[in-house]
């Protein structure tokens, strides 16, 4: 009798349990229904975590500008014209080629072979682009040496008859004269004259000298140089 009644209470009390259980699960479903639909980033899909790792940047390619390829030679030597020296004896002047030749001297006054009749030769030697050393060696009974320095002007038209023009070199200076006879010496020159040119390779030559050796000696030289 009594076992029958402790059967029939555990089997209330077990029904009731599962009732109670019951109610309480429904009463938490509806409860989360109700946040869920309240506030929708609840749901359980949104509720996973996702971990976002930092993407490597995308290496960007550097853009550069378009440069126009050029060609380069293998081996370029830049000619520069080569500069003649200041002083260099032979050139050219302003006022001409350098010559070499030969003459005669006129004498005009004097006591040397300067001032008589002789053979010359004569000579022009660029120094400069307007200075010249012009020696010359006039041979007579004797012998005197005229070694001016001179200042060469530029080569200037003296005359132009529309078939014929003749262009001048006017020059001046200054240098020594050197006698050679019984009473030799050595005295103070000026020259000056005109060089002519008269064809590529020859220059005609005008010069007066005077020399002051004992006395004051003056000659006319004449000649025909070559052109080097």
């Amino acid at each position: 009798m009594i076992n029958r009644l402790l059967t029939q209470t555990l089997s209330v009390l077990g029904i009731t349990s599962a009732i109670v259980a019951s109610s309480m699960l429904q009463a938490n479903a509806q409860e989360i229904q109700k946040v869920s639909n309240a506030n929708p980033s609840t749901k359980a899909a949104d509720l996973l975590v996702q971990t976002t790792y930092p993407q490597a940047p995308t290496p960007t390619q550097q853009q550069t500008p378009y440069q126009t390829p050029t060609q380069t030679p293998t081996e370029i030597q830049q000619q520069t014209p080569t500069q003649a020296p200041f002083v260099s004896p032979g050139r050219a002047t302003r006022g001409g080629s350098s010559y070499i030749g030969v003459g005669g001297n006129l004498g005009i006054a004097g006591e040397t072979t300067l001032s008589e009749g002789s053979f010359a030769v004569i000579s022009k030697i660029g120094l400069t682009n307007s200075l010249s050393v012009r020696p010359a060696a006039l041979i007579g009974d004797n012998a005197t040496f005229l070694v001016p320095i001179t200042l060469d002007f530029p080569i200037e038209t003296i005359t132009n008859t529309g078939q014929t023009q003749i262009s001048a070199s006017p020059y001046v200076g200054a240098g020594v004269s050197v006698s050679t006879a019984d009473d030799s010496n050595v005295g103070f020159l000026i020259s000056g004259g005109l060089d002519v040119p008269v064809a590529e390779q020859l220059t005609a030559n005008a010069a007066l000298n005077v020399s002051f050796l004992d006395d004051t000696n003056v000659g006319l030289l004449l000649g025909v140089g070559y052109n080097f």
